[in-house]
C-alpha cells in the first residue's frame, strides 16, 4: 500500500492508502476506519447495453466484485463505502447472474458496508433488492470528511467522492498512455472508477475543475512501483 498524504486535521491526522496492484490501485483504503472507499462500479453495464442491441460480455459485475474482494483480502478493511453509481441502472440488481449476486451477497455480509447514491441510482429503488444489503445514504460525513457521489463546489470541508472516472493522460514517445488516477487538491480526493466497463475523463478537465473550486491547484496521483507518483494538473497563480 502507498500513503496517500490528504486532510491534516487540528487534533489529529487521517492516514490513506492506494493499493499498488492492478486490483486495489482503485480503491482508497482508510486506516484508522479500516473502510475501503470505491467509487462508480456501475454493476451491469454490459446487461443494461445488451437491452438496447449492443452485445458486450457479460461478466463486467463478475470482474468488478473479483476485484473488490482481492482489495478487501489485501487491506483486510471491515467497512466498505461505495461512492455511487454503483449499478449502472435502477434494474441492474435484479438483472445479477446467481454467481455475482452470491459474491455481492457473501461481500455485503462480511462487511459493514454503506451505498452512497449517484446520478445513475435512484433513491428508495435500490434498498428493495435483497441483493443489497447495508446502509443506504445520500452522502455521509465521518470524522470531518464528507462522502459523496459528485465533488461539490465550494465545499471547504475535506471531501472523498468520484463520479468523473479521472485518467491521466500522458504523451511519451509520440504515444498516449491513459490510466485511472485520484485528483488530488489539499483537502479533497476525486477516486477514479472501480468498475470494469468504465471510461474516464481526462484529470485535468475543466467539468473536474470546476468541481473541486476553490481548489489553487490539484495534483494527479497514480501508484507506480511501490510509491505515488504525482502529477501537476493545474496551478492558480498567486
Amino acid at each position: 500500500m502507498v500513503p496517500v498524504s490528504f486532510a491534516s486535521f487540528p487534533f489529529h491526522r487521517q492516514e490513506f492508502c492506494l493499493g499498488t496492484g492492478a486490483d486495489a490501485a482503485r480503491a482508497l483504503y482508510w486506516v484508522e476506519q479500516r473502510a475501503l472507499l470505491v467509487a462508480d462500479l456501475h454493476l451491469e453495464k454490459a446487461s443494461f447495453f445488451a437491452r438496447g442491441g449492443q452485445m458486450l460480455p457479460p461478466y463486467d459485475s463478475r470482474e468488478t466484485l473479483e476485484r473488490l474482494a482481492h482489495a478487501l483480502r489485501l487491506t483486510g478493511a471491515r467497512r466498505v463505502f461505495c461512492l455511487g453509481d454503483n449499478f449502472h441502472d435502477a434494474g441492474g440488481p435484479d438483472r445479477l447472474d446467481p454467481h455475482a449476486a452470491g459474491m455481492l451477497s457473501a461481500l455485503t455480509r462480511a462487511t459493514d458496508w454503506v451505498w452512497i447514491t449517484g446520478n445513475h441510482d435512484i433513491k428508495g429503488a435500490a434498498p428493495q433488492s435483497p441483493a443489497l444489503p447495508g446502509t443506504h445514504l445520500v452522502e455521509a460525513e465521518l470524522d470531518g470528511i464528507v462522502l459523496r457521489h459528485e465533488a461539490l463546489a465550494g465545499e471547504l470541508r475535506p471531501e472523498l467522492s468520484g463520479h468523473f472516472h479521472p485518467r491521466l493522460r500522458v504523451v511519451q514517445r509520440g504515444r498516449t498512455i491513459r490510466r485511472p488516477c485520484v485528483v488530488a487538491s489539499d483537502t479533497r480526493l476525486v477516486l477514479p472508477a472501480f468498475g470494469t466497463l468504465t471510461g474516464g475523463l481526462d484529470a485535468d478537465a475543466p467539468a473536474i475543475r470546476a468541481a473541486l473550486a476553490p481548489a489553487a491547484a490539484a495534483d494527479a496521483l497514480v501508484p507506480a512501483g511501490g510509491r505515488l507518483a504525482r502529477f501537476a494538473l493545474w496551478r492558480d497563480a498567486a
